[in-house]
């Protein structure tokens, strides 16, 4: 009997609480014995999971690599994070038949590791200006991203993105074509909750990082009428702990918002579908805000719900497309506000009743093909 294929799958983020990356395992496993390194418990059903200390950030923080990231001394600087550093010798002396890289700081891990096996870089979103909205960032960690961009990407065997914008703009900067594996869910088997007279029962699922405009949900449902309430579900985000406690008391001031302790991924799609409508407003501060596609979209989807979104290239065109709800004219409270007043309990029903058909499209069939069309071509020498 052949020995199944031996998959190392790098995460810097945590295992449980990434869905993506969640989804993308079980994908792997079909495919191989997967060993999966980085933060947080094991995944379920992976043959082994390397934990590397959370604390240990995954970019060169140290006072060495800041200066190192600061003079552009990028080669003497590529593996030297704590994080890289702990996963290198937790890694020394295996073998793999497959490197799977999430996100493009794990790029230069993944091809130390491989020794000339094939890499599948996941590049999830654009990843030169993943965080550019943050000073220190745009200035120290931006150039270093666009540098392992443009070094490891040519020699990784297969890459993928998000969407169709965000492939393009890794095709035109750094020469490489990308498979599309979007953040779609897989196909929950639910119905539209009926709706509560007199009462349109808002919801956001999510991170508390700064940036993503949760502020703005509060404060729009606040100035609303009693029809309406915000119930939040918030991932704390590492080294957010005042913007959470900020949230928390800003949500504190009605007694028609409410902040949830986080749900499991899987969990997730059944709690939101007790509610009307999924909302989101995010300020177009990056590329990737400019062209998000969050896995967000299609969890509200999947839970059968209306949707609120601020005007992102992506989305916009999904929503339409779907007749799924409301597009705001813009990113502010008051723009928020003016669309969720003109909603009826009739218009959200609809919006509900046209989810629930889009959900038979919108969810990660599409995606797992894509998925497993790569890992055959990857792993079809090793069979």
């Amino acid at each position: 009997m052949s020995t199944p294929p031996r998959i190392l799958c790098i995460s810097f983020s945590n295992f449980l609480a990434d869905s993506r990356v969640l989804r993308q395992l079980e994908v792997l496993r079909k495919f191989g014995s997967v060993t999966t390194i980085g933060y947080g418990e094991a995944p379920p059903g992976v043959a082994e999971h390397i934990r590397v200390d959370s604390a240990l950030p995954s970019l060169p923080q140290t006072p060495l690599g800041v200066l190192k990231l600061a003079v552009r001394a990028y080669r003497s600087v590529v593996l030297d994070a704590p994080a890289m550093q702990s996963a290198l010798k937790l890694l020394a002396g295996r073998e793999f038949d497959l490197v799977v890289a999430n996100e493009a700081r794990a790029l230069p891990l993944a091809h130390r590791i491989a020794q000339g096996a094939p890499v599948w870089g996941d590049m999830h979103e654009w990843a030169p200006e993943e965080r550019t909205h943050v000073l220190s960032w745009r200035l120290l960690v931006a150039p270093f991203m666009t540098w392992v961009c443009a070094r490891y990407l040519p020699g990784t065997t297969v890459v993928s993105t998000i969407n169709g914008s965000i492939a393009k703009l890794y095709e035109e900067q750094f020469g490489v074509q990308s498979r599309i594996v979007r953040n779609a869910i897989g196909f929950q088997d639910l119905s539209p909750s009926p709706m509560q007279e007199g009462r349109i029962r808002l919801v956001h699922s999510g991170g508390a990082v700064p940036g993503r405009s949760i502020e703005t949900l509060i404060e729009a449902t606040k100035r609303l009428d009693d029809r309406f309430t915000l119930d939040l579900y918030l991932v704390k985000a590492r080294g957010s702990d005042s913007y959470w406690d900020s949230l928390v008391a800003l949500a504190s001031e009605s007694d028609r918002v409410r902040v949830h302790d986080p749900v499991a991924p899987a969990d997730l799609p059944r709690v939101l579908n007790a509610y009307d409508v999924g909302v989101f407003v995010l300020p177009p501060r990056t590329t990737n805000h400019r062209l998000m596609l969050p896995n967000k979209f299609f969890d509200f989807v999947q839970a059968r719900l209306a949707l609120v979104f601020s005007p992102a290239v992506e989305t916009d065109v999904l929503l339409r497309e779907h007749d799924l709800g409301r597009l705001t004219a813009g990113f502010s409270v008051d723009d928020l506000v003016a669309v969720l007043c003109d909603l009826t309990e009739q218009d959200v029903a609809r919006y509900k009743a046209n989810a629930h058909r889009a959900a038979e499209v919108l969810n990660s069939r599409e995606d797992e093909r894509a998925q497993e069309q790569i890992l055959t071509e990857l792993l079809a020498p090793v069979h």
